[in-house]
């Protein structure tokens, strides 16, 4: 089987870790994002993966080359953003597949541990023009929906309304006959959301929604790329490209945590990274070469290469950009970013009247 894997955003909530890394080459658990995706690929019987690219379209295949966790890789750039189902269409070119057979659609920001063979025979068996990876969420007022049918027919896509008809969501993995593909008009600016699903549907098409609501996550925005990477430390969501046994932490080679350090929670202390005795680090990730100086704590943050804590700082949801240093005192808290390079004095910020 083959897959197109949508990698073209430029990922701006995620800034400032996306300012020099395209998001799904951020290193989540010890290893680019798209590792664990290419891995489990692999794992559901995908045989060839063509990546739609945009963004830093030449960094992809300087870090996957043409073969990489079992599965072989081409790469097709847009010069303009075309949107879900251009980009597919664009894609599309490279690949193989016969026009009856399926194509699997794949998210670059999505980590999910559905069952993807399950999904392709649903397609199969229902003879389906699309079938839809549909997962159920608690709010899914949050969310545009998704009803189906008693056999699985998807009957409509809904915008977000305060009073959803049902809690199933579009989950972001498609499985497409691969001559519905060619449909998607070439070269324009084109929403599956937004237009080819609704067209499909509004012609009869059939269009199937797998539903599971197994472990299912977008990790576009910095509270989700942490739990993301916490989450495969941990061994919440199992992938065959960990670098590492499941565990409260994951510490790559180079890396130094002194023994007076707390450092669980599904953490990751990248390759170079220092933590100094005294230091408290909590579900967090830390890069390459990042510092976290004695008496410091930090939970539920990112450190990006190079980023530096002072001594008895505390960061607790922050996003610090690569070479950013905190001085010694400082306090940050709830959702704060600090740009590459920018050095923040001793006890600059505090939310604590206490020094």
């Amino acid at each position: 089987m083959e897959a197109i894997l949508l990698v073209g955003g430029q990922g701006t909530r995620l800034r400032p870790l996306t300012i020099s890394t395209p998001k799904p080459l951020l290193p989540t658990a010890g290893v680019a994002f798209l590792a664990h995706q290419l891995a489990r690929a692999h794992a559901e019987g995908v045989e060839r993966i063509v990546f739609a690219t945009s963004y830093r379209a030449e960094m992809f295949e300087a870090a996957f080359g043409t073969h990489a966790h079992g599965v072989d890789l081409a790469y097709v750039s847009e010069d303009e953003p075309l949107g879900t189902g251009g980009a597919i269409r664009n894609a599309a070119r490279a690949l193989t597949s016969g026009p009856d057979d399926p194509v699997l659609i794949l998210n670059g920001d999505i980590l999910s541990g559905h069952d993807v063979r399950a999904q392709v025979k649903m397609h199969e068996a229902a003879g389906a023009a699309v079938t839809l990876h549909l997962t159920e969420v608690a709010d899914p007022s949050r969310f545009g929906c998704v009803p189906t049918d008693d056999q699985g027919r998807v009957t409509a896509f809904l915008e977000k309304t305060p009073h959803p008809v049902t809690n199933q969501i579009n989950a972001g993995c498609y499985v497409f006959r691969r001559s519905v593909i060619d449909t998607i008009p070439e070269d324009e600016v084109v929403s599956v959301e937004r237009e080819t699903f609704p067209s499909l549907i509004a012609s009869g098409a059939t269009v199937m929604g797998y539903v599971e609501s197994g472990y299912w996550l977008d990790v576009g925005t910095p509270e989700a790329f942490v739990r993301g990477s916490r989450d495969l430390v941990l061994g919440t969501l199992a992938s065959p490209a960990m670098p590492g046994e499941p565990g409260e932490r994951l510490t790559l080679p180079g890396a130094r945590v002194a023994a007076g350090a707390v450092v669980r929670g599904g953490t990751t202390v990248g390759r170079g990274a220092v933590i100094e005795p005294g230091a408290t680090v909590i579900g967090s990730v830390l890069l390459d070469d990042a510092f976290v100086a004695e008496g410091a704590t930090v939970r539920d943050s990112v450190l990006s290469r190079g980023a530096r804590v002072g001594h008895g700082a505390v960061l607790d949801g922050v996003v610090l950009g690569d070479g950013a240093v905190i001085g010694p005192g400082n306090e940050l808290r709830g959702g704060l970013r600090v740009w590459p390079g920018i050095e923040l004095p001793p006890t600059a910020v505090r939310f604590s009247a206490d020094t």
